[in-house]
């Protein structure tokens, strides 16, 4: 049994193919099992991502060869979110008009995450790194690893806590939309780019063109607001 884990994991770890096979394979897998059985651990992004824990746990596959090999899907995270734009565009008349209302939403959703997350690390007694690693758990990847190596955080929590983030955002966001009985396009899409970034507004863009757009301009919109933010959070009393 041994020798033939070996033999696996020599001729996955450097595969492309393999690391390429296990991510869409298991968000596949996930949309399949959604459609069969509508309940909210067969999120496809939860699904995807355990199917990529096992496979990497059992294949003894280290993370950063699994991440190296699937460097295609990364590097097309970039003119995906670009795309973002185009429902932006076609919303901008009603971005406009609602400008101070988007801009009260977003500062409010900001503020919100730096004192939820301030008053855990007091309640639990946390250090400072663990404290400003938590900061930026609602923003996407690319901004939050950067601030977070700023302030002296640890990089690889912070890359997960922001996937589980986004991951929750898109499997109950419209679920505590309902339960807030929040009906208006515009302030749906805010509420899940705020909260979960870009894969919320994945959901987002599921609820309608309107929700989308509104998600993605949260997200750069919350992004540069915790990069402004969080370094005088940072100093807040623990």
């Amino acid at each position: 049994m041994t020798s033939t884990l070996t033999y696996l994991r020599d001729l996955f770890a450097h595969n492309m193919f393999f690391s390429l096979s296990i991510t869409l394979g298991g968000y596949l897998l996930g949309i399949s099992l959604r459609r069969r059985f509508p309940i909210l651990l067969f999120n496809p992004l939860l699904v995807s991502l355990l199917v990529i824990i096992l496979s990497l746990k059992v294949l003894e596959i280290d993370y950063t060869t699994y991440k190296e090999q699937s460097y295609p899907l990364s590097y097309l995270l970039t003119p995906s979110t670009i795309c973002l734009a185009i429902p932006l565009y076609r919303q901008f008349e009603l971005v406009k008009k609602n400008l101070r209302a988007i801009m009260a939403a977003v500062v409010s959703g900001v503020v919100v995450n730096i004192l939820i997350v301030w008053l855990v690390a007091r309640c639990f007694h946390l250090e400072y790194a663990d404290y400003v690693t938590f900061l930026t758990k609602s923003i996407t990847t690319a901004i939050g690893v950067g601030v977070t190596e700023e302030l002296g955080g640890n990089v690889p929590i912070t890359c997960a806590v922001i996937a589980l983030s986004g991951i929750v955002g898109n499997a109950l966001g419209d679920k505590v939309l309902r339960l807030l009985r929040l009906s208006d396009p515009m302030a749906q899409g805010l509420g899940i780019g705020v909260a979960s970034h870009g894969i919320g507004t994945t959901r987002a863009l599921e609820l309608g063109e309107t929700q989308g757009a509104f998600s993605g301009l949260a997200i750069a919109l919350t992004g540069l607001l915790t990069v402004l933010v969080a370094p005088f959070a940072a100093q807040l009393p623990l």
